[in-house]
């Protein structure tokens, strides 16, 4: 029986293995081709010495693009990004919190969509009811958070109500040690959050974060309150 299951399992990996590389050359061929890619990618392509398209088979051999650096997200044009073969579809711009430096930067068409609507179909019915309401309690503004959440409500039949946590103002609060203050906002988003819940007994699903959790705990049984399912994530 074990050797019966190993042998199931390397096949599995195996196929999986075949599907990644097959997906590889794809996007590799797709995003290096003047005619579709992007101009920032078809630029770099210039720089190479080779033909991309050509010597990337499968996923081990994209280490030949050397290392992907960070600081060419922060900053604009951010259309370089943009692949010609959907450049006239409408765009949205998603940022990281900018702790670091200026905020890095990265363009999204539909993925934001498709990835929440593969990650609602796993959700259990019986927590995550379908046709709820749900209330997104964390950082909206320039993040694709904010999009995907309400997509996943949509998707699943509900609509998503928001209260925007600005961790941008939070950092800066922390680094000059500004506590006091730190908490009055913290009391300022949950306050925002009862309000909410207790207006709308339709909200039966909540995303949240770790920390924010913890606070909204503090103030109220999220079970009485109905809430049956919590996707709760980041920092």
């Amino acid at each position: 029986m074990v050797e019966i299951l190993e042998n199931r399992l390397t096949l599995d990996i195996q196929k999986a293995r075949q599907r990644l590389d097959e997906h590889v050359r794809e996007m590799v061929t797709w995003h290096f081709d003047p005619a579709t890619g992007s101009p920032f990618w078809l630029e770099y392509a210039e720089g190479l010495g080779f033909d991309p398209k050509k010597e990337i088979g499968g996923y081990d051999d994209l280490k030949v693009l050397g290392h992907f650096q960070d600081s060419w997200l922060r900053g604009g044009p951010v259309r370089r990004w943009v692949p010609k073969a959907l450049a006239d579809r409408p765009i949205s711009v998603f940022e990281t919190g900018g702790s670091t430096g200026v905020p890095k930067s990265r363009i999204n068409i539909e993925d934001f969509r498709t990835d929440y609507e593969l990650f609602g179909d796993t959700l259990d019915d019986a927590t995550f009811p379908k046709g709820s309401d749900w209330l997104m309690l964390g950082p909206t503004g320039p993040r694709r958070l904010r999009l995907a959440i309400e997509h996943l409500a949509q998707h699943r039949g509900g609509i998503a109500f928001h209260v925007d946590l600005d961790p941008r103002w939070v950092g800066k609060l922390v680094k000059a040690q500004r506590w006091e203050e730190m908490e009055a906002y913290k009391a300022h988003v949950i306050h925002q959050a009862l309000t909410i819940l207790r207006a709308h007994d339709t909200i039966h699903c909540l995303f949240t974060t770790p920390k924010l959790l913890e606070a909204l705990c503090e103030k109220i049984d999220l079970v009485r309150a109905g809430i049956r399912g919590i996707f709760c994530g980041g920092t």
